[in-house]
């Protein structure tokens, strides 16, 4: 059975929703699974820009058909060679044999390590910033390199102001019914797995994406169809995104707010973070978010860390070490480009050990400000260190109102 639907005029969108998968590169939990987006541009010549994940693919080439209804395919773009959206492409060639594959250098080499070379002779290589015209509309390829792979590029539809982003700008979630990222955007929950989505798969590379907003910068873009997620189809919902990626790729923080991020085994670490919660609270502070290191995936934390200015982070000492899901997620949380952000620290050391220690060795490589005084525990909270977590709350609320964002 079909499922495309016309989202331009002449430009189809023929992907598939998977609700099936549980991780996102087996790595990242979806709750309500992920879109595979394609596109067919129908002209002089019919166009499809990416494919979609094996997984879908007998979906995918009934969509296909539909919308080309009887006419030929005579190009497939490939932008991204991810195999959630490259997954389709052989599919595809031997279903369409007049059908010619346009990528560049880098493309076809990952194409050959993933599968074969033999749709070699029907490959077209682009250069950055070559132009195809199709009939009505010209194609300009726009090389945007480790946004987040080597060989991305953009396509850039110049007659209609249409940017054909790969994966920037997608999100995580199914699509439920609508294309228009109108009918989500002020959504909390889809903001939040829009974040979770670019934080921890595109994060670190917030250099090359301000670098791929400079080479689309001067563009007039009217529409955004990214290969997950919604399309944005209007000023606003552009405006809105394009100002959360700058503040994502900039790695500056969006709110004025504190995420606790403890470790604790036996609940006296969990309780040292209520009271610190508790007193900011007291203290007039709005946002609060508390996380175990041991119980969240780590993308729904490091999400939340970027998106606020403050952080307190509360390692614990196991066998005289960093506590290693704490000692984990701390890499991990540094290797998406965490910087710029104000932290603190509360550390239960027991009977002895360096994770206070190993934890800001982790931290210091990302320019952040400390602020306040570590509180240390010893085992559990007693007078004297509930009078230094009131102090740390103090300090992180001055902090906190002396910030411009």
């Amino acid at each position: 059975m079909k499922f495309y639907k016309e989202v331009f005029k002449d430009i189809y969108w023929v992907g598939a929703n998977d609700r099936r998968l549980k991780r996102f590169e087996n790595m990242f939990p979806l709750t309500n699974g992920v879109s595979y987006n394609s596109y067919l541009i129908k002209d002089n010549k019919n166009v499809v820009m990416d494919t979609v994940d094996s997984s879908v693919a007998r979906q995918y080439l009934q969509n296909i058909e539909k919308a080309l209804n009887g006419e030929d395919l005579d190009f497939l773009i490939v932008q991204h060679m991810e195999p959630d959206h490259c997954g389709s492409i052989d599919f595809l060639l031997e279903k369409y044999p007049e059908c010619r594959l346009i990528g560049n250098e880098k493309t076809f080499k990952l194409f050959e390590q993933f599968y074969s070379c033999k749709y070699a002779n029907r490959y077209i290589e682009a250069m950055d910033l070559d132009e195809l015209n199709i009939g009505k509309r010209t194609l300009k390829f726009i090389f945007t390199p480790m946004v987040h792979w080597p060989e991305v590029m953009m396509t850039y539809v110049e007659e209609e102001g249409l940017l054909f982003s790969a994966d920037a700008f997608g999100a995580f979630n199914a699509l439920e019914g609508h294309m228009d990222a109108k009918k989500y955007i002020h959504s909390d929950r889809w903001m939040d797995e829009a974040r979770r989505y670019y934080i921890n798969i595109v994060g670190k590379h917030g250099k090359m994406v301000m670098n791929a907003f400079k080479k689309i910068g001067d563009l007039p873009i009217n529409a955004i169809l990214p290969l997950h997620g919604p399309i944005y189809k209007d000023k606003e919902t552009i405006s809105i995104i394009m100002d959360k990626y700058t503040h994502w790729a900039s790695f500056k923080p969006e709110e004025k707010g504190v995420c606790i991020v403890f470790a604790s085994m036996y609940g006296n670490t969990e309780l040292a973070a209520d009271l610190l919660a508790n007193e900011l609270s007291d203290l007039g502070t709005d946002i609060i978010r508390i996380y175990d290191v041991s119980d969240t995936d780590f993308s729904y934390i490091i999400a939340d860390c970027h998106r606020y200015s403050n952080t307190v982070f509360a390692p614990i000492n196991y066998n005289a070490e960093n506590y290693h899901k704490m000692d984990a997620f701390l890499r991990e949380l540094v290797g998406t480009g965490y910087s710029n952000r104000h932290i603190s620290f509360l550390n239960n050391w027991s009977w002895g050990g360096k994770s206070l220690e190993q934890a800001k060795e982790i931290l210091a490589k990302g320019n952040n400000t400390f602020v306040g005084e570590d509180v240390k525990i010893n085992s559990s909270v007693k007078q004297k260190q509930y009078n230094e977590i009131r102090a740390l709350a103090k300090a992180i609320k001055e902090d906190l109102d002396s910030l411009e964002i």
